[in-house]
């Protein structure tokens, strides 16, 4: 039975990027169904599952460990274990209450979608590799729009349940489930496009390698290209650079911004920089206007842990020199006041920012204060390699586009740099792992989506009532 748990799992994460294999990974979920619905060791089944799972859909975790092999290589087998076995964790508590339910299957399809929501807000949260994220080559994706991500996974487990009865009538319900999410999704995608907005944007890739990233000595050659990149090409009305790609403090710099400012073809540009304000340091997006003003900021809230903080990180640094991957200064960055739209005027709109990590989260996009006319998510996905990684992260983003019905523009160091139309389709995009520029008319928005004004609450719903019904005795007929 083990065996088939590992063979359930690793089946189910060749749904996620760039796998997609989504006709593999049901009949995976399916099977993990079956093996708790029997209730023998259903609990420590879900638990192998679950790792086996995670282990496969997030080996991009043991790359950060790389970019410094000497210092922190000894580390990726704990990492592995650790996050693989922690997030299996979910699994193993959601199949035990399952199997202490009426119809352990259904059970566990409800148990798991509400576990998985758990994830995604326990612990500062991690909403990765969820059962709904299979559906990123499929028409399925667009329901999103309708209940969101967690929706999504609690389709995808109903349908895996109804394949694990292996009866006729539950699996041609599973079947008619995702006939009718396929369909809404073509129908979606039938409906004419909004108008995009009289707007240029210079993408900039500058494709540096994250081991030299930081090198002092390759600091100037860095900010060379990303001024150069800037320089070159036609009019726009603003360039963006990606996450920390300037290698130096704003902070103890400050001739910097008359620089950058004056390179941007009279518009503003977009930089994504490290700021310090004595110990303090925050991961930044910074838009500076021609004239070298700062004309706006938004400071990072949402901070990876271990990889721009670590927990009692500045006794951590200051006994044993511990700090997070990702800073520079310091133990770790300090978190912003929280998600906001930044105004850049009326021909630009209002932006909501979103750097690297943030855009991971559903919850953070919902819980900007107004609604943004597009979405800018800077990110430095050199951390996580070339394989896997900066895929799954850039998927993650294309679904906020279609939770939200906004585009979202996306500029990564080493890529994915691609912008998004309000339906997450790729509008353009550039090579992976290749210096450039990419020149692009920004999309329209489409009106508020039902997940953007409802967000979870019909998910939440719908599980509360099918545990209600699950659970509510039968009466017997009396003669």
């Amino acid at each position: 039975m083990a065996g088939l748990a590992v063979l359930a799992g690793t089946l189910a994460a060749l749904g996620q990027e760039p796998f997609g294999l989504w006709w593999v990974a049901l009949p995976g979920y399916a099977l993990l169904v079956w093996l708790v619905a029997n209730r023998r060791g259903a609990g420590w089944l879900a638990l192998i599952g679950g790792a086996a799972h995670f282990a496969l859909a997030l080996n991009w975790i043991t790359e950060p460990f790389l970019v410094d092999a000497a210092a922190y290589a000894w580390m990726i087998p704990f990492a592995v274990v650790f996050l693989s076995f922690g997030l299996a964790l979910f699994w193993m508590a959601a199949a035990m209450v399952a199997t202490r339910l009426p119809r352990p299957a259904l059970a566990f399809a409800l148990t798991l979608t509400a576990a998985e929501m758990l994830r995604g807000h326990v612990l500062t949260g991690f909403p990765w590799a969820l059962p709904g994220h299979i559906w990123f080559h499929a028409p399925v994706i667009q329901t999103a729009s309708l209940f969101g991500g967690y929706g999504l996974t609690l389709l995808t487990l109903l349908a895996a349940a109804g394949l694990s009865r292996l009866r006729i009538v539950p699996m041609a319900g599973a079947a008619l489930l995702v006939a009718a999410a396929w369909g809404l999704g073509i129908r979606d995608l039938s409906q004419p496009d909004p108008a995009p907005r009289d707007v240029t944007l210079r993408l900039i890739q500058p494709n540096a390698e994250q081991a030299l990233k930081w090198d002092p000595a390759l600091a100037q050659t860095h900010f060379d290209l990303l001024m150069r990149l800037t320089a070159e090409g036609p009019l726009r009305d603003l360039t963006i650079w990606p996450e920390t790609a300037l290698p130096y403090s704003l902070d103890l710099h400050p001739e910097i911004f008359g620089m950058i400012g004056g390179v941007g073809h009279n518009a503003p540009v977009a930089i994504g920089a490290q700021r310090m304000d004595g110990d303090l340091a925050w991961n930044s997006l910074t838009v500076i206007a021609p004239d070298g003003a700062e004309a706006a900021r938004y400071d990072k809230a949402h901070l990876v842990p271990f990889g721009e903080y670590i927990p009692a990180g500045d006794v951590m640094f200051r006994l044993f020199g511990v700090r997070a991957f990702a800073s520079q200064a310091g133990a770790g960055y300090s978190a912003g006041p929280g998600p906001r739209v930044v105004d850049l005027g009326q021909k630009l709109g209002k932006v909501l920012p979103l750097i690297c990590y943030e855009a991971v989260f559903p919850q953070d996009v919902r819980a900007a204060p107004d609604r943004a006319d597009w979405m800018l998510q800077i990110t430095n996905d050199a951390w996580f390699g070339s394989l896997t990684g900066p895929f799954q992260h850039a998927a993650l983003a294309r679904l906020r586009a279609i939770e939200m019905g906004l585009p979202l523009v996306r500029v990564g160091n080493t890529g994915v740099t691609a912008v998004y139309d309000a339906r997450g389709r790729t509008i353009a995009s550039l090579p992976f792992q290749t210096e450039g520029a990419l020149d692009v008319t920004l999309p329209g928005a489409r009106p508020p989506t039902p997940y953007a004004r409802f967000g979870e609450t019909p998910v939440l719903v719908l599980l509360a009532g099918l545990s209600l019904a699950l659970i509510r005795p039968r009466h017997r007929r009396v003669a």
